[in-house]
């Protein structure tokens, strides 16, 4: 069962403030198309709009500690740990890393973030309400070691 998940991506201009570096809020958006590479990985729906079974991840926390900026045209990955898996919840550990121009990830982490993302469904008024991590899904996470992710 996987328990992490690596994406490449590099910085675009859009990306960036009047300095070239990353705009803190992209880092954000990183971690979220991280996961969703994930839930895509595991054939697994991020989302689910099927009527009876509707599947959303809201966040209920979301943080990142930023210790080097990314820069415009610089390729980083982004790691994706399970830090905690709930009955309906999971916590993820993000880890930013550069990689060099031989596409080598170096060992500093730039950034980390984490992200708690609750399992939730649709009641019949149409509100969000937590349920439990459906088996499908929960059969195919499996928490990191906490050496993985912590830095």
């Amino acid at each position: 069962m996987p328990s992490e998940f690596r994406l490449q991506r590099t910085v675009e201009f859009c990306e960036t403030d009047m300095a070239g570096i990353m705009h803190f809020s992209n880092f954000f958006r990183w971690m979220e198309a991280c996961e969703a590479g994930f839930y895509r990985s595991l054939d697994l729906p991020l989302i689910s709009f099927v009527p009876g079974n509707v599947v959303g991840w809201p966040r209920v926390t979301a943080s990142c500690t930023y210790k080097e900026p990314l820069r415009f045209n610089e390729t980083a990955e982004v790691r994706l740990l399970i830090k905690e898996l709930r009955t309906r919840a999971v916590i993820y550990v993000f880890q930013f890393r550069k990689l060099d121009a031989a596409g080598t990830v170096l060992p500093p982490v730039v950034a980390q973030g984490e992200i708690a993302a609750v399992c939730v469904t649709a009641d019949a008024s149409g509100k969000m309400v937590a349920q439990p991590i459906p088996a499908a899904v929960r059969a195919k996470l499996e928490p990191a070691p906490a050496s993985a992710y912590t830095v």
